[in-house]
C-alpha cells in the first residue's frame, strides 16, 4: 500500500462520522420561526418521498462484506421504520431556516449516502426497511436558547413522522412484527412515537394493539430518561422483546457536555456487545465489526463499557488513528458496533417468532 499523507489519513479516520453531519461543518442561527414559511408536508403516498423502501433498489439495501447475513428484505419476517439523524445542519441561505423541505435534493443525496447507507441498512437482514423523509429541525433547534422555537420545529418533524408511521401501518405493515431504529433526532422523533403508538401506560394512538407487535426501539444517540415510558423497559437481554435499547458513545476520560444528575435520573443505557445494562467492561475483542465509509467491516474496532448515563470506548482502532483528537463519538453510534447491532437485530426477531 502506498504512503498516505496526514491529510489522506485524517480523511480516513474521519469516514467512522459520515453517518451523521460532522461536528466540524455545523453552522447555528437564531432567525425567527414563522409558521407561513415552512416547507409543504410531504405526502406518503409518493414512493419519492420515502429515503428507504423495501419494494425498490436503495442504499438501505446495502451490507458489508463479510457480514454474518446478507440483505433479507425479500423474505424478513418484520419491518423496521428508521428515523435518520439530523444532516440540515448548514447554512439555510434562503431555504427554510427551521425545517428542512424533503424535496431538497442535495440535502436528499447526503441522507441517502450517509445515514441510510451506515445506518438504516444495519437492519435489511431482519426487517424490509422503511425509512420516511421528514421535514428534519434544523441543528441549531437543539442549540437555540429560545424554546418555542425549537419546539415548534420539532413539533412540525414529529408531525410528519406520525403521518408517515401511520400510512405505513395501513399500507405496509400488514400486522408484521416492528422494530423502531432512530439515530439523534431521528430518536428524538422515535421516542414519542414509541410513546404514543406501543407504550400501554401512555399511547393514545395505538394502545395495546401495537405493544404486542414491538420487537424493539433502537433509540440511539439521544438519552432516554428513566421516566420517559410507563411500561416499556429498557432491554436486559439479547433477545428480550418489546423493550428499547439506548446508548450515547464517548471516548474516556472525556467530560460530557450535559453532566449526568443523580443515579435515579441517568439515562437508561444498553451495551451494544453485551446487549445488558451491566456496567462491565467488554473488551474490543468481543466486538464483530464496525463500518468505516467503503462499508467495510474493521474486527475488534472499539471496547464498550455502560457507566453514568453513557457509553464509554477507548480510542477506536483504525489506521490514523492517532490522528483524531475526539471525545464526542456520538456521530458513530452505529458505525462503532455495526455488525452486533445487525446481528442483535436478527437475533429479537428471532426469538420474538418463537
Amino acid at each position: 500500500m502506498s504512503k498516505l499523507t496526514d491529510a489522506a489519513i485524517l480523511t480516513l479516520a474521519l469516514a467512522l462520522l459520515t453517518a451523521c453531519a460532522p461536528f466540524s461543518s455545523r453552522t447555528y442561527h437564531d432567525k425567527a420561526y414563522v409558521a407561513s414559511e415552512l416547507p409543504a408536508a410531504p405526502d406518503y403516498g409518493l414512493d419519492a418521498n420515502w429515503a428507504a423502501l423495501p419494494t425498490r433498489a436503495d442504499n438501505a439495501d446495502l451490507f458489508p462484506p463479510g457480514s454474518r447475513y446478507p440483505d433479507r428484505q425479500a423474505t424478513a419476517a418484520a419491518d423496521v421504520f428508521f428515523l435518520y439523524p439530523t444532516i440540515y445542519t448548514d447554512d439555510p441561505k434562503g431555504r427554510f431556516p427551521w425545517n428542512a423541505s424533503v424535496t431538497d435534493a442535495k440535502l436528499n443525496e447526503r441522507i441517502d449516502g450517509s445515514t441510510i447507507r451506515l445506518q438504516a441498512s444495519v437492519f435489511n437482514a431482519t426487517g424490509r426497511v422503511y425509512s420516511p423523509r421528514y421535514r428534519q429541525a434544523h441543528i441549531s433547534a437543539y442549540y437555540t436558547d429560545d424554546k418555542s422555537k425549537s419546539t415548534a420545529a420539532f413539533d412540525t418533524a414529529y408531525a410528519d413522522v406520525k403521518r408517515a408511521f401511520e400510512l405505513f401501518l395501513r399500507k405496509h405493515n400488514q400486522n408484521r412484527p416492528i422494530i423502531i431504529a432512530g439515530h439523534s433526532q431521528g430518536t428524538t422523533m422515535a421516542k414519542r412515537l414509541v410513546r404514543d403508538y406501543f407504550d400501554p401506560a401512555g399511547a393514545q394512538l395505538g394502545g395495546s394493539g401495537l405493544s404486542a407487535k414491538l420487537v424493539a426501539a433502537y433509540l440511539v444517540g439521544i438519552p432516554v430518561e428513566p421516566d420517559w415510558f410507563g411500561q416499556i423497559e429498557v432491554c436486559s437481554t439479547a433477545t428480550q422483546s418489546g423493550c428499547f435499547v439506548s446508548w450515547r458513545t464517548w471516548q474516556r476520560p472525556a467530560t460530557p457536555y450535559d453532566k449526568s444528575g443523580p443515579p435515579a435520573q441517568l439515562p437508561l443505557v444498553v451495551n451494544p456487545l453485551s446487549w445488558t445494562t451491566d456496567t462491565t467492561r467488554v473488551p474490543a475483542f468481543a466486538n464483530p465489526g464496525g463500518t468505516l465509509r467503503k462499508l467495510e467491516l474493521k474486527d475488534e474496532l472499539v471496547d464498550a463499557q455502560v457507566q453514568a448515563g453513557y457509553l464509554w470506548i477507548h480510542r477506536p482502532d483504525f489506521f490514523g488513528k492517532r490522528l483524531i483528537r475526539m471525545d464526542n463519538w456520538h456521530p458513530a453510534d452505529y458505525n462503532l458496533f455495526y455488525e452486533s447491532v445487525r446481528n442483535n437485530a436478527v437475533d429479537r426477531v428471532e426469538a420474538f417468532g418463537k
